[in-house]
């Protein structure tokens, strides 16, 4: 045992292991050993001694005159050496000499040994790590399991599962990676730190990390939605009326916001004004398209917004993605018109209420606030809706409501015979086109031939007046 002392200090300084838990674990182990040499029904127990920097073990036995049984009794005058205050039924501790250990109980300690650090070791991740949980941490990347990535935390190793990971991004091994820690939890072969790249918090807690006025409380952030690596948003707020919260998340020419998009790798991200109004809110979300009109329907939670004609596509974005994010951003559902569709509801509104005399443009404006956004919509209201306008009555009601039904399914009609048409005009032109691209390359591939005999017969005429000059010779020789 010579040493150990060292080696207990030695192994406490590089796991980081308390070296109570060491002693402990080499006290159990020479207890393990010691009970495989005397027998596992021995009453063994094992002390470090500090100051000769060995571990002790002590045989318990039984203080007898006669002895039957050597390795659970002691004579009297035996006993007495251990402890001169022994007497006839006592137990009392009997050193054993651990030179006797062979190699194979030597190994056996050994073993028992390095799983107990094991534990401790694992059980020291657990703790440090079980109350970072919510918070970003760095590391290295160390290698590839199962399309998983192992990072190297320093004194733990963490994983990004492949459902974490942004399927944009790619890494090496020995590449620098942030990760938010999901989940810390322990199983057969450590203790698991779960990371992730693709949550929502990462992207807040990136913001909070960069912006002051989010640590001090200042600046909040209210509610957020992504896309992981494509595109961001989130709805900030401020406490102080004399600070700009957008202006403080974006920073001095960008700097806070260019940081989390480097961190992000190019994911694109949009700050917008959080507001208690959710009309207002929610033309915030839709930055960077500009609003004509929101009708709101409360009931619903839903929102008709209006847009000029040439910022629609802009408002939905590509493959939806603006008003998508703008959805979950606000959490109110969101459709998306144009002014010209606007302008083509209304007159078929005014026309289904011009049914009743002096009803006509105003009173479908009305309609439109009070959130009957279709034809459909106003057959199917209730009466006292339109009874509330003026000049409509409960007679008048239901001419409006028929002339409704009428014209929904006039305009229905309309429709699919305008969708045929455009799908038959795209037929169309798509034929026109390939027919277009199949005459370009008949004439291509008939001039072709043509230039060829031209070249041949320049080729051969060059070659004949060579022959000219020097009959049954070419002559290669440059000529002045």
């Amino acid at each position: 045992m010579f040493g150990l002392k060292r080696e207990i200090e030695q192994i406490a300084k590089d796991k980081g292991i308390a070296k109570a838990d060491i002693i402990r674990a080499v006290e159990e182990a020479m207890k393990q050993a010691a009970r495989r040499d005397r027998g596992t029904e021995t009453e063994i127990e094992a002390r470090y001694n500090d100051e000769i920097g060995e571990i002790e073990l002590f045989e318990f036995r039984e203080v007898v005159e006669t002895v039957d049984d050597e390795t659970t009794q002691v004579l009297v005058s035996e006993a007495k050496r251990f402890d001169p205050g022994a007497e006839l039924g006592d137990d009392i501790g009997v050193t054993l000499d651990t030179k006797g250990f062979g190699r194979i109980l030597a190994q056996t300690a050994k073993q028992v040994i390095i799983q107990l650090i094991r534990e401790a070791e694992r059980d020291n991740v657990f703790e440090e790590y079980k109350d970072r949980c919510t918070e970003i941490v760095n590391g290295i990347v160390r290698r590839f399991e199962k399309g998983a990535i192992i990072v190297d935390l320093g004194r733990a190793e963490a994983v990004l599962p492949l459902r974490e990971q942004v399927p944009r991004e790619n890494y090496r091994p020995g590449d620098r990676l942030r990760g938010y820690v999901i989940d810390v939890n322990k199983n057969a072969k450590g203790s698991q730190i779960v990371l992730s790249r693709t949550c929502i918090e990462m992207l807040t807690k990136l913001f909070e990390q960069e912006v002051p006025e989010m640590y001090e409380g200042i600046v909040t952030i209210q509610a957020a939605a992504r896309e992981p690596g494509a595109r961001s948003k989130i709805a900030v707020a401020s406490r102080d009326s004399d600070v700009d919260p957008v202006g403080a998340c974006v920073g001095m020419k960008g700097s806070r916001v260019q940081a989390v998009v480097q961190e992000l790798r190019g994911e694109r991200i949009d700050i917008v004004p959080w507001s208690p109004d959710p009309a207002r809110y929610v033309c915030s979300a839709l930055s960077p398209a500009q609003v004509s009109k929101v009708i709101i329907d409360d009931g619903e939670q839903s929102m008709d917004v209006i847009v000029p004609d040439d910022q629609l596509s802009l408002a939905i974005g590509r493959k939806g993605q603006n008003v998508r994010l703008a959805v979950q951003l606000t959490g109110w559902k969101i459709d998306m018109k144009s002014e010209s569709k606007l302008r083509e509801l209304v007159q078929w509104l005014s026309e289904a209420v011009s049914v009743v005399e002096g009803c006509g443009d105003a009173d479908a404006e009305l309609l439109l606030q009070q959130g009957i956004t279709s034809l459909e919509d106003l057959a199917a209201c209730n009466s006292e809706l339109l009874t509330s306008l003026p000049g409509i009555g409960a007679d008048g009601a239901e001419l409006i409501k028929g002339k409704a039904v009428e014209l929904a399914e006039r305009k229905r009609a309309e429709d699919e015979a305008r969708e045929k048409a455009e799908a038959e005009a795209a037929v169309q032109a798509a034929a026109e086109e390939a027919a277009a691209a199949a005459a370009a390359a008949a004439a291509e591939s008939s001039e072709a031939p043509a230039g060829g005999e031209t070249s041949e017969a320049s080729a051969g005429g060059e070659v004949e007046r060579a022959g000219a000059d020097t009959p049954g010779t070419l002559d290669a020789s440059p000529k002045a």
